[in-house]
């Protein structure tokens, strides 16, 4: 009996972790109360405690010189979701690949084939490292979520998006 309510808390944070983005993006407090809500007196230590939870939201963003490793090693699949005329009045970080935030969702879904046609790069798989970015990282972020619901599993964005890069490669 007291295994089987075990079982049930870790199934409940299971599903919470996994199809829920809130969970990912909750504040420390909420964390510390998520995680006592699912300790069970039968279990000693829970699986869903606050450092696994940190460090599963801390992983989802990458800094500029964690992106510019990535991008010089092939390591990873960089989507820009800025639109076209952005990336031709702003610029654009070598290697990415743009594809409109409003069209991700559909991307993401598509054949690599079509990917290829349409948006002109390597259609990453649900396995692949895959970055985003955007021009301030608001967008990004969203892109993110977007990936994960899909199911892509190593999914990361660039919180300062094109003006952080445009500014630390203009004083590189």
């Amino acid at each position: 009996m007291a295994l089987r309510k075990c079982l049930g808390g870790f199934r409940a944070a299971y599903r919470l972790l996994w199809n829920s983005n809130v969970l990912l993006s909750a504040s420390t407090a909420s964390r510390r109360t998520l995680s006592s809500v699912y300790r069970r007196p039968c279990c000693t230590k829970l699986w869903l405690g606050t450092r696994s939870v940190a460090s599963v939201t801390a992983s989802t963003d990458v800094t500029y010189d964690q992106l510019r490793r990535l991008l010089a090693a092939g390591k990873a699949v960089v989507i820009d979701v800025r639109e076209p005329w952005e990336l031709r009045e702003f610029g654009i970080i070598p290697g990415s690949i743009n594809v409109p935030l409003g069209q991700v969702n559909a991307a993401l879904q598509l054949v690599p084939e079509e990917f290829r046609e349409q948006y002109g790069g390597e259609m990453p798989g649900q396995a692949d490292n895959v970055v985003f970015t955007c021009l301030k990282g608001i967008r990004s972020k969203t892109a993110l979520d977007t990936a994960t619901s899909l199911g892509y599993k190593d999914v990361q964005h660039y919180p300062g998006g094109w003006q952080d890069w445009a500014k630390k490669e203009h004083h590189n």
